[in-house]
């Protein structure tokens, strides 16, 4: 048993406990949940029944997700044709790369859509070509119409090469114009995850749209020889 010793201080009792009692009384205590405050307050202790939620999303935070994983999808779609219809070795390492990093994104969107109860898709169930008021679904910026996506699926060698290139920078900067239509729209784009995404995937594209970019030139001057 631990024994503790009474001292009285001006004839006040004040106890002093053996450091292992005071040791196991500290270690079962709840841990504290501190909000911090705004710039210039002070932080606010909140009590241990507080739980962590989820922050305000807006209906474009939903919609830009649905939409870029439709977006994404057809990049995936477009990369799946380079290993049949060019032995272009600059074109097969970037397609790969895009098809990994976008494939990983799509999974990441359909988390953050799960996460919040939302559809994963824009579309009307069971009805991939009609969006959910019932309307013909429109394409994102810079997809591909089907005729395009027709050609590049028919084409072949140096012909699949170019059309690939200028197809997926018009993509890619179809991309760009969603990211920037999603930062300006009032209140979107404020959940951190959600953020961080956009910001990454439109560094992602500004930078490879100029790997396409060079190698079209590439491609071009080896024509003219």
């Amino acid at each position: 048993m631990a024994l503790c010793a009474v001292f009285l201080t001006a004839g006040v009792p004040i106890l002093s406990f053996p450091s292992q009692t005071l040791r196991q009384q500290k270690d079962s205590s709840p841990p504290a949940i501190v909000q911090p405050g705004a710039p210039g307050m002070p932080t606010k202790t909140l009590p241990p029944s507080t739980r962590g939620t989820l922050p305000p999303r807006s209906p474009a935070d939903v919609e830009f997700m649905q939409g870029m994983i439709m977006h994404h999808q057809q990049a995936v779609e477009m990369t799946s044709l380079i290993p049949s219809h060019t032995e272009n070795k600059d074109l097969h390492s970037l397609g790969a790369k895009i098809s990994n990093s976008q494939s990983s994104e799509i999974r990441f969107m359909q988390r953050w859509l799960a996460a919040r109860g939302e559809p994963l898709s824009m579309s009307m169930p069971g009805m991939p070509e009609m969006d959910r008021s019932g309307r013909p679904m429109a394409l994102m910026p810079g997809m591909l119409s089907a005729e395009q996506m027709d050609a590049l699926r028919k084409s072949k060698g140096p012909e699949f090469d170019h059309l690939f290139l200028t197809g997926m920078i018009q993509h890619h900067n179809g991309a760009l114009v969603m990211v920037k239509a999603l930062f300006d729209t009032a209140g979107a784009g404020q959940d951190a995850d959600l953020f961080n995404f956009a910001t990454d995937a439109d560094n992602t594209q500004r930078a490879e749209i100029k790997i396409m970019e060079t190698l079209l030139q590439k491609k071009s001057s080896e024509e003219k020889q």
